[in-house]
């Protein structure tokens, strides 16, 4: 009897992808933003695999931790691991990179800021937008929770960390709004005139405005030249001796030709 072809089902908040009863799973935990591109990654490769990709996106730091213990064939991040975080047996394979866009409303009159202006911005200590060439408008500061990946990348690259007793902590403004994932941050910025946020390059579309950083706008042309620096890694991370060897197969393919042609037409940077 032929396989039957049952496509992509969402199960229990996950994403499953196979298209035939297969014998081997993939789970693939972690980033929220590393997410929709493994989604379409393990669709793609279930259309010619006797395998089911499932998709879970808590977080990087729950993808890095299912990693360790071990729960998850691969982790995902959006950052790079934290020393912490790294293990002789943990092993890290980027599967493409991104850019962080920081993106205002569209009847945002600014444009571009620096680095340094969004570090100020970030930290509470530029509160209004005429401040930075705008608006006499009280800024209104989204971020994301401090489990994502987007956010840690994004405090490394515009120096948004402190030191209190010793100790590295977010120096993000305890006053700003607080989102859970890409797709509630854009929101939270869509529909407000005054907000700011930073989202994945991948996940901008026409609901918000990107900004230029140091004169440079969010692009993958901006990012493979160097110009754009706000960027970061897409990681799948796993343990040692603990994927299968489907969940290998799935990895080793992301780094093909046909793989990472997607990875580019889903506005992300190809790796190979």
């Amino acid at each position: 009897m032929k396989t039957q072809v049952i496509g992509a089902l969402a199960l229990a908040g996950s994403m499953v992808f196979n298209t035939a009863v297969a014998n081997e799973t993939v789970s693939v935990v972690g980033s929220s933003s590393v997410s929709p591109i493994m989604e379409v990654l393990g669709e793609t490769y279930a259309n010619s695999h006797d395998v089911v990709v499932e998709v879970q996106g808590p977080g990087s730091s729950a993808g890095i931790r299912a990693a360790h213990d071990g729960s998850s064939d691969l982790g995902m991040s959006s950052r790079d691991l934290k020393s912490s975080e790294k293990a002789d047996n943990i092993k890290e394979v980027v599967i493409a990179r991104d850019g962080i866009a920081v993106v205002v409303h569209n009847n945002n009159p600014v444009s571009n800021l620096t680095k340094e202006q969004v570090s100020q911005i970030y930290k509470g200590e530029v509160t209004n937008w005429n401040q930075v060439g705008g608006e006499n408008k009280p800024i209104v500061v989204a971020t994301r929770d401090t489990a994502s990946g987007t956010r840690g990348a994004f405090e490394d690259i515009m120096s948004l960390k402190k030191k209190i007793n010793g100790v590295k902590v977010s120096a993000i403004s305890q006053r700003a709004q607080v989102a859970s994932g890409n797709g509630q941050l854009k929101t939270i910025v869509a529909n407000n005139p005054f907000a700011i946020g930073y989202i994945s390059l991948g996940s901008v579309d026409n609901s918000v405005k990107p900004l230029a950083i140091d004169n440079h706008k969010p692009s993958i042309e901006a990012i493979k030249a160097g110009e754009y620096s706000v960027q970061r890694p897409f990681l799948v991370v796993y343990k040692e001796g603990r994927p299968s060897k489907a969940a290998l197969e799935f990895l080793k393919w992301i780094h093909t030709p046909q793989a990472q042609n997607i990875v580019t037409e889903k506005g992300f940077i190809s790796v190979k």
